[in-house]
């Protein structure tokens, strides 16, 4: 069971990264990729910026899991030896 939380832990950091490259590229390039087409709109990056801190708080909950699951298993090997 700890190493099925392990494995969520890590692909939600893995999965957190994606997202956070693909927001940050989105930041990079000015907005232009937004709904609207054009950098002229100044809304077009608040959905990226917010999309970035959403999967930056992602990656450190999912951070937390692979934390506390290791903790978990040290213990859990301390004593059994």
């Amino acid at each position: 069971m700890i190493s099925n939380t392990l494995a969520i832990g890590i692909q939600g950091i893995q999965d957190g990264m994606y997202g956070m490259e693909n927001a940050a590229r989105k930041i990079a390039r000015g907005g232009v990729d937004g709904p609207q087409g054009s950098a002229a709109n100044g809304n077009s990056l608040i959905e990226p910026i917010v999309d970035l801190k959403l999967y930056e708080r992602s990656v450190e909950a999912s951070a937390q899991v692979v934390k506390a699951a290791d903790e978990t298993l040290g213990t859990l090997l301390d004593i059994m030896v």
